[in-house]
């Protein structure tokens, strides 16, 4: 909560649109994923709550939407927290710091996941040195999230046999043993992983030793737990890396307007979780959360109204 402060501390007037900026973009992500739908549940949402407020929603992704706040190509869009933190911070595969990108309110959990066999010897990520790995496209989340938790235990790409490529490659990868250990970035359940375990026997490592190391990297990686038997014969609790998805702002967005959309947000939780459930567990307290990205003042203004200091 220390950047909220900072930011509600912030010189940020709040002042109404002008006449000729009544048009909202809203970048979302692919064809196929859930932020394309939310974001037109959130476009509904704002408009009815925002009188003469038109929201036009745009394909994107979490990395180019971040980008698009930053070049003023967008003002809103859905974000990794991870990616946006690494956008802040000037970090690859950002080239320079983004500072005009703030945070609206975080959303709901990711998980990183990585599964081995429970017959390939595997049972810590150091033991991975000289087998395969196989993850997601370069680029991917979950890709750039495998290669902090190899450096964070000494390895990188050339100690290891990697592959990049697509879910249902990977799990093949794993079933004909070409690969002794998958990562990946999602929700729970993942139902590649579900596939997986049907084929084999499998074990999701705890990262719980490595979350410091990882946050030193990113300052807005969380702690976070698969609960028992989200997979099969998977009978206790695993603690993993987790990131969220948030809605990033552009900074010197109205904060009068930022302040009805937070709100709007957590008033229609109920509806929002008809996309996604765990939307359905949504605070102030889980909005506010820092996430290594300042907050919109408009933003920190309502959480601050509801008890989050």
């Amino acid at each position: 909560m220390n950047m909220l402060r900072a930011a509600a501390l912030a010189a940020a007037a709040f002042v109404v649109f002008p006449a000729a900026a009544q048009e909202l973009r809203l970048m979302t992500g692919p064809q196929g994923g859930v932020w394309v739908p939310l974001g037109g549940q959130l476009k509904d949402m704002w408009e009815k709550a925002i009188p003469g407020l038109s929201v036009k929603t745009l394909p994107g992704a979490g990395i180019a939407n971040v980008r698009g706040i930053e070049e003023a190509k967008t003002e809103i869009g859905f974000g990794n927290t991870i990616s946006t933190a690494d956008a802040v911070l000037g970090n690859p595969p950002f080239e320079k710091k983004h500072g005009k990108v703030c945070n609206l309110a975080t959303l709901y959990p990711q998980y990183f996941q990585v599964v081995v066999p429970v017959d390939s010897g595997v049972t810590a990520i150091k033991d991975i040195k000289g087998k395969g790995v196989t993850t997601q496209q370069r680029g991917n989340t979950g890709e750039l999230i495998t290669q902090h938790i190899l450096k964070v235990n000494g390895l990188a790409y050339s100690d290891v046999k990697v592959s990049f490529g697509s879910y249902t490659d990977s799990i093949e990868q794993v079933k004909d043993n070409r690969a002794q250990m998958f990562t990946l970035g999602t929700g729970l359940p993942a139902g590649t992983v579900m596939d997986l375990a049907a084929a084999r026997d499998i074990r999701v490592l705890d990262l719980t030793a490595h979350y410091e190391d990882m946050r030193k990297l990113n300052p807005a990686y969380k702690l976070v737990s698969i609960p028992a038997n989200t997979y099969a014969k998977q009978t206790a609790e695993v603690k993993t890396i987790g990131y969220y998805t948030h809605v990033a702002i552009a900074c010197d967005f109205p904060a009068d307007k930022a302040y009805t959309m937070v709100k709007t947000i957590l008033a229609n939780k109920d509806g929002l979780a008809a996309l996604y459930k765990d939307l359905g567990q949504l605070t102030a307290a889980i909005m506010a959360q820092d996430i290594g990205v300042p907050m919109h003042p408009g933003a920190a203004k309502f959480y601050a109204e509801n008890g989050v200091k």
